[in-house]
């Protein structure tokens, strides 16, 4: 059963994809591509900044910004994180709160994965197919 951001980077892996403030949005936009991922973290002299998503794309998009101009510039600056061993449930409801579909995910101060609320969905929903597999299991042999 997941309980913990933990759980989810077990499964999805301990990667952070990446790009520096200065990079272009065109290269943003290529590693999201090259990665087909929604969002990158910003990275600004090693330290996480803000993230660069979808929704950026398409702000920068329509104040005719163009795309050659620094991820910096363009990014979502207010730029929530989570521990690894935050409840998923918690994380969800930030999440919804705070109308954000990316979350980095810290472990002892570093960032060590970015958490979408795809992955939180996929696992809530598999913990409550587990969960309904158990109780059926449990109610038929109590019944046959």
């Amino acid at each position: 059963m997941v309980s913990t951001v933990r759980s989810i980077i077990k499964d999805k892996g301990l990667e952070v994809i990446a790009v520096d403030s200065e990079a272009t949005v065109t290269q943003a936009i290529s590693k999201m591509v090259e990665r087909n991922i929604g969002a990158v973290l910003v990275m600004e002299e090693g330290n996480p900044s803000g993230m660069f998503t979808e929704r950026d794309v398409l702000n920068c998009w329509e104040a005719n910004k163009g795309f050659d101009v620094p991820v910096k510039e363009v990014m979502t600056r207010d730029l929530f994180a989570v521990e690894a061993d935050e409840d998923v449930s918690n994380v969800m409801s930030i999440m919804i709160q705070k109308s954000i579909r990316h979350l980095p995910v810290a472990d002892k101060g570093a960032v060590v994965s970015v958490i979408s609320i795809r992955d939180v969905v996929r696992a809530q929903v598999s913990s409550l197919e587990a969960e309904v597999h158990y109780l059926t299991e449990f109610i038929t042999s109590k019944f046959t």
